[in-house]
């Protein structure tokens, strides 16, 4: 069986992800955009607080239009949550590295690193296993063999990005493709890590994509 996933938005404008019809990650997107979703969903996975993932007002909405619904998450958005109005018994505190079981799904949190405390998702799911990650500036040290499917950061193209940042700098302007370059995968890079990864069955999408400088 393969996963049914929907990417509902993905870039700098927004990222929200659906697995299964049940499992939100990521939380970046107008409540209208979750209006077909959300009353189907069981949980929410967050990752970090960027507005491009985390925004407040949506999140509000979700726990209060939905009062039982859970939210997981690393300590580090906890306080958020409970500003936005979620239950604190419906927020599920998660530790980098360890197994959490929910039944029909399982995760384990993975460390990334970003310019704010960020995490990406194992996910175990109707006998497939998924990998999600997003907002990082290496996968060193994250393993995640022949997973079924790899929904991966490929942000830049490394030649395109320093054409851009050259452009800028003659032109007299800031490059603020410099701090991505800092925080952020290239596609060269995340093929590298899904060719080091994947199995037999692996299949990947790549999250989170400029064509420098246009959004695709």
């Amino acid at each position: 069986i393969m996963i049914n996933y929907e990417i509902i938005s993905t870039g700098s404008k927004g990222n929200a992800v659906v697995l299964d019809n049940r499992i939100l990650i990521d939380c970046g997107v107008t409540f209208k955009k979750l209006m077909a979703v959300y009353r189907d969903i069981d949980i929410v996975l967050l990752t970090h607080i960027h507005s491009d993932h985390f925004k407040h007002a949506t999140i509000r909405m979700l726990a209060y239009e939905r009062p039982m619904l859970r939210f997981a998450c690393g300590e580090w958005l906890y306080d958020e949550l409970k500003r936005c109005g979620a239950n604190s018994k419906n927020i599920d505190v998660l530790n980098i590295g360890e197994k959490y079981d929910y039944g029909y799904f399982e995760i384990i949190p993975v460390k990334l690193y970003h310019n704010v405390p960020n995490c990406g998702f194992k996910i175990k799911l109707l006998g497939q296993k998924v990998f999600y990650a997003t907002d990082t500036m290496t996968f060193q040290g994250v393993s995640a063999k022949n997973y079924d499917l790899y929904m991966i950061e490929a942000n830049y193209d490394p030649i395109k990005i320093q054409e851009t940042i050259y452009e800028k700098r003659k032109a007299g302007k800031y490059p603020y493709e410099l701090d991505v370059l800092k925080n952020h995968m290239s596609i060269t890079d995340s093929q590298k890590f899904y060719e080091t990864m994947k199995g037999e069955n692996s299949s990947v999408v790549y999250l989170h994509g400029h064509d420098y400088g246009v959004e695709k």
